[in-house]
């Protein structure tokens, strides 16, 4: 028995219990299961197919570069690593809420914590802007602290006299 009530309505798919908007469910292309990046995932298979392939010629083929087959079939399952990984990490999702801090979407936060974090926040910059070089006022800029300063030194090439090296 299904209880529906005033705002959750099969009428409003789009609508949850609560009242509040919830995008409705995207249907995803491609076959069930392979997640948004099937083109990493179908490259990764191919290279370990061609690789794991490559390596049995080279192991149990007669063949006279028979080492050759080994390397490159080794190698190139361990390049389909790439592209391994390319597909789990186009398919992890994130909740927006996760990246407010990454990407600049941050909440104007009161009280305590929105001190807190305007204080780190100053002290970072802060930080931050002592380690970076400033121009001088005299023009000299770009170069580290008293390179202006230094003066080249100049070694004799000759052997001195009484060395052991004569």
């Amino acid at each position: 028995m299904q209880v529906t009530g005033a705002l959750c309505s099969p009428e409003r798919p789009g609508e949850s219990c609560l009242g509040r908007h919830t995008p409705a469910p995207a249907m995803e292309k491609g076959l069930p299961g392979l997640g948004r990046c099937s083109c990493a995932f179908w490259l990764a298979v191919a290279f370990d197919i061609f690789g794991l392939a490559v390596l049995l010629v080279g192991v149990f083929g007669d063949l006279f570069f028979y080492d050759f087959l080994i390397y490159a079939g080794a190698i190139i399952i361990f390049l389909s690593l790439i592209w391994w990984v390319f597909w789990y990490t186009g398919n992890i999702e994130v909740p927006p809420e996760e990246l407010e801090d990454d990407v600049g979407l941050l909440k104007k936060e009161r009280g305590l914590a929105g001190l807190v974090r305007r204080l780190s926040s100053r002290l970072s910059n802060g930080i931050r802007s002592s380690f970076r070089g400033r121009a001088r006022p005299n023009g000299h800029g770009g170069g580290p602290r008293g390179t202006e300063l230094q003066t080249p030194v100049v070694l004799p090439m000759a052997p001195a006299e009484g060395s052991l090296h004569t």
